[in-house]
Parts: C-alpha cells; sequence; structure tokens
C-alpha cells in the first residue's frame, strides 16, 4: 500500500464506530464521482465548483512534459535559479515537494522588505538574481503579496537589462485578472484548473510548476499519487481516507485539536501544507479542527491536553505501532503523492462529519480589507506603546492585559484569557530570515500558558490558519510579533512600500480580531530583532 494509517485506543473506537456508515453511505465513491450534495445544500454550489482536485493526476499528466521542456530551456540559458511567488495554497505545496527532493526552490511568501529583498538579491553561490527565474503563482490573481513581488522583481531585471517575459513564468486560473494582464504583455503562463481551490491544487499546476522548474520528478509524483486512487474511492473498512476522517473528526465530545508531529518521516515540511489545508477547510461557523504543528518533544507530545489528539508521521508505521508509548495515537505512513491524495480526501470527509463546506473561506477577506482600509488611511499614526520593556514596545486589546508594567506580566495575563478548551496563536509579522530562531518561542509559550499553542509567519498564515482564527471556535488568545527596521522596499506602482504593506497587514488582522470577534490581541514591536528576541524568549520562559 502506497499509504498506510494504524489507530489504537480511542482514536480506533471512534474508527471501528464511524466508519462503516461512512461506507454505507458511499462517500468516498461520491467524492470520487464529484457528488457536490455531500456537504448538504448550502454549501451545493460551492462544491460543483470545487471538486476538480479528485481528477487532478489525470488532468495533469500533460503539464508534465511542458514544465520539463521549460526546465530544459532555462538550464540551457544558464537559469538554475527558481524563486516562487505565492500565498497559501500556492506555496505551500511546492515547498514541502521541493524540500522532500532535496532541490532548492526558494519561497517568497512574506511582504517583509528584507525578505524580498533577499530573494531578488540570492546570493553569489546560486547565481543571484541573473540566472533566477520568478514563478509568480496566485489562484484568483490578484492576491497583493504576489503582484507586488511580481513588480519588484520586474524592477530588478530591467536594472540588470534583463527582459522580464524571459525570467517570469505565470500560473493561474484561466481568465483570472493576472491572466488576462500577463497574456497581454507576453509572458510564459501555465492554468490550473478552475475547478481546484487554492489548498487542494498540490497536483495541479500551482504545485507542478515551480517544483518542476527547480529540479523536482514531477512525473513519479503523480505516479506516486496515482498508486493510491483506487483505496480512497473505494467504500471500505480498509479505506485510508475515511480511517483518517473518522480519527481526527469524530467524537463526541471531539478533539477539536490535531498535533501534527513529523517523527522520522522522509517527507520534509508536510504539517505545514496540511495546517492549512485542515485549518482552512474546517475552521468556520464557530467549529473546525485546529492543527497544531509539533515537535517530537513539544510540550504537548509529553503531556497532550485532553482535547488534543497526537498524529505522527513516520516512515515505519508498523515498527512504531509495536510501541507501547505510542497508544491512543494516530500514525500515518506513505509516498508524499499518496498524502496529497489521502489528506485531501479525509479533510473532505471531515468537513461533512463536521456539517461545514471544506471548500469556502468566508472569513479570509475580513483582513485584507482591514488592510487594504489601514493603506488608504495613510499615514495612519501607530499608536502609542502601553509598555516599552528591553526594547520591546507593548500594545494590547485591552489595557487591563498591560497592567503590570513588564513584558513577562502582559504574557501572563494574557494567558490568563486562554479559556479552558482555548489556544495561543503567535502571529510573527518579521523577517524570519534574519530572526529564525523566533520560531522557537512556540516551545516556550506552549509551556508557559499550558495550552495548545500554534506559529504563524505572517502574513503567509493569514492564507491558512487565518480563517480558522476567525470563523472556528472563539477560543484562541493572539500574540502579534512585529519589527521595526531600517529596510525598506519601494512597490513600484504601488502608493505603498512593502514595509508599510506588511505594518497594514498586521495591524489589520489585530483589528479584526479583538474589534470584530473580541479576541485578546497582544502586539509585540522589535525594535532591535536579534536583541529583543532574546528579551522575549526570557519574558516568555
Amino acid at each position: 500500500m502506497s499509504f498506510e494509517i494504524h489507530v489504537s485506543g480511542r482514536p480506533k473506537e471512534l474508527v471501528d464506530s464511524i466508519v462503516p456508515g461512512l461506507a454505507a453511505s458511499l462517500v468516498a465513491s461520491g467524492v470520487t464521482a464529484g457528488d457536490a450534495t455531500l456537504w448538504g445544500a448550502a454549501a451545493e454550489d460551492e462544491a460543483s465548483r470545487r471538486l476538480g482536485w479528485v481528477q487532478s493526476v489525470s488532468v495533469s499528466r500533460p503539464l508534465v512534459p511542458e514544465i520539463e521542456a521549460l526546465r530544459a530551456e532555462l538550464v540551457a540559458r544558464g537559469v538554475t535559479r527558481v524563486v516562487l511567488a505565492g500565498m497559501g495554497g500556492s506555496s505551500l505545496a511546492p515547498e514541502v515537494i521541493a524540500q522532500t527532493a532535496g532541490v532548492p526552490l526558494v519561497i517568497l511568501d512574506s511582504t517583509s522588505p528584507g525578505q524580498v529583498l533577499a530573494a531578488i538579491d540570492g546570493d553569489a553561490e546560486a547565481g543571484g538574481l541573473q540566472q533566477t527565474v520568478l514563478v509568480v503563482s496566485s489562484k484568483s490573481g490578484s492576491t497583493v503579496e504576489t503582484d507586488s513581488a511580481k513588480r519588484a522583481f520586474e524592477a530588478a531585471f530591467r536594472d540588470l537589462g534583463i527582459d522580464p517575459l524571459e525570467r517570469i513564468v505565470v500560473v493561474t486560473d484561466p481568465g483570472s485578472p493576472l491572466d488576462q494582464s500577463a497574456r497581454a504583455d507576453g509572458y510564459r503562463v501555465f492554468n490550473a484548473d478552475p475547478d481546484v481551490g487554492g489548498r487542494y491544487s498540490a497536483l495541479t499546476a500551482f504545485g507542478l510548476v515551480p517544483a518542476g522548474l527547480a529540479g523536482v520528478d514531477i512525473g513519479d509524483l503523480l505516479d506516486e499519487a496515482e498508486a493510491t486512487l483506487l483505496e480512497v474511492a473505494i467504500d471500505g473498512r480498509d479505506n485510508p481516507a475515511l480511517t483518517l476522517a473518522a480519527a481526527i473528526a469524530g467524537g463526541d465530545p471531539r478533539k477539536d485539536k490535531l498535533g501534527l508531529v513529523s517523527d522520522g518521516t522522509h517527507i520534509v515540511g508536510l504539517p505545514d501544507w496540511i495546517e492549512q489545508l485542515i485549518a482552512e477547510s474546517t475552521g468556520k461557523n464557530g467549529t473546525g479542527i485546529l492543527p497544531v504543528v509539533l515537535l517530537p518533544v513539544s510540550p504537548e507530545v509529553e503531556n497532550p491536553p485532553a482535547d488534543l489528539q497526537i498524529l505522527r508521521l513516520v516512515d515505519d508505521a508498523d515498527a512504531f505501532h509495536l510501541f507501547e508509548r505510542h497508544f491512543g495515537e494516530i500514525l500515518v505512513s506513505g509516498s508524499l503523492g499518496a498524502q496529497f491524495v489521502v489528506w485531501e480526501y479525509a479533510t473532505a470527509i471531515a468537513g461533512r462529519m463536521l456539517g461545514i463546506n471544506p471548500f469556502d473561506q468566508p472569513d479570509v477577506e475580513s483582513a485584507k480589507a482591514a488592510a487594504r482600509g489601514l493603506l488608504e488611511a495613510r499615514p495612519e499614526p501607530t499608536a502609542p506603546a502601553f509598555v516599552t520593556d528591553d526594547g520591546v514596545e507593548v500594545r494590547v486589546s485591552d489595557p487591563a492585559l498591560a497592567a503590570s508594567g513588564t513584558l513577562a506580566g502582559v504574557l501572563d495575563a494574557l494567558w490568563a484569557r486562554i479559556p479552558a478548551d482555548g489556544y495561543v496563536a503567535v502571529q510573527a509579522y518579521v523577517n524570519r530570515l534574519a530572526v529564525p530562531q523566533l520560531h522557537g518561542l512556540r516551545e516556550l509559550v506552549a509551556a508557559d500558558s499550558g495550552r495548545p499553542t500554534t506559529f504563524g509567519w505572517g502574513p503567509r498564515f493569514l492564507h491558512s490558519t487565518g480563517q480558522y482564527h476567525k470563523g472556528g471556535p472563539a477560543v484562541g488568545v493572539f500574540l502579534q510579533i512585529t519589527e521595526q527596521s531600517d529596510v525598506e522596499l519601494e512597490i513600484p506602482g504601488r502608493p505603498f512600500t512593502f514595509g508599510e504593506l506588511i505594518q497594514a497587514q498586521a495591524a489589520g488582522d489585530a483589528t479584526v480580531l479583538a474589534e470584530g470577534h473580541g479576541r485578546p490581541v497582544v502586539t509585540l514591536t522589535l525594535t532591535d530583532p536579534q536583541v529583543d528576541v532574546l528579551s522575549l524568549f526570557e519574558a516568555a520562559q
């Protein structure tokens, strides 16, 4: 089998009780057949336009020789460095594909000016911009982050005397604004299946074009996926997608948080892709499954909360299943192509179990609208900090959160607002290339707060877990981290800079969370990021 799942304890009880009903209702074969009625009348219209992913393997096959031919052409011209500008579903799958294959692919899914400049400049070893091709990837064709990156690269190419038409490849839906403008300008365009939502697009042009141009054998990836298609289409007790859906979405009371642990798997970064797929698909109507990306030694793994289900991604599920310490966990193994297929099926089926539409994202637009409003209102003065401690400026949604006057006290006050079934979301709107160690804050916050903790690089997470934060259960508390930087970069043709854009995105999301959803938000601004990260770590211990 190309995919294996082992369950014991509570997950096994759920599978034994739920899967027969799913099989009898012909859910798996219904998904395969594109039955849009499976998720109820309210979701039928959306579902009828979002089930193309079940045919992605066959639809994408003709793309393989076209992508391989373009790669050969680029390599022959000495263009060997591939940068991908895309957000959410346009970047997470190709990132996993390239990392797992051990192929270099630069991911630009940030509006941090320092990070954008690093993507443009590259490094001497990789050849820099002279040897770079940019893949601009956007399903809607109107994503502000992707459009801004395209504008910046076009200007940079022209500055070097390089025609952008020779160095920019576009992936988008047919007829999108980007499709129309790119074709009119003469860019090379790959169209994806418009009946596939972004987070289900791993095996479409969105996943295959950037990965293939970077050097991944995408034909093998499709072969891996194809090997599991029959397994997920059969309405039987051995269907891995039915098993996975029952294990992660079943139960009363339901464990509504899913801890994703990479524990020896050869696949690199898969939990980040799963995180978006599940959070954005299920986090709505006040319900959902919150994915929490963990290390094997994270506090939530060592002492799992009652509402958190641990799932381990492994390479040998049989061997792990023998260890008593994994009793009650879900163990999953399989090829990358199989993982994509099974998780997409399981997530769609979990949506049916939860009574929601797993194909829309009704709350994603709110933060975008708030950011646009702030940009249009420039110059908007930054509100004064309630507290400044060791160079870290503290702003809060409720003045009571800052009553202690210390950074550590503010964090304690925020943890005190976490409901018994709540979680902490750490959101870092910074140049993650400059302070990658900031990700380690997640472990300290989880230990200090005693609750499941997610970590997202902004604005990337707005296209992922951002839907869950606003549409899921209103039990989260939010810790934003922003930075002051001397680095700035203009966005050609726009009245705002990258620095202004990322600040507006952070402020817009905080406003929607606090004022629109009544959630506690603490914003910490690092005035000297390299130094202030240490202060933040000390306060969180």
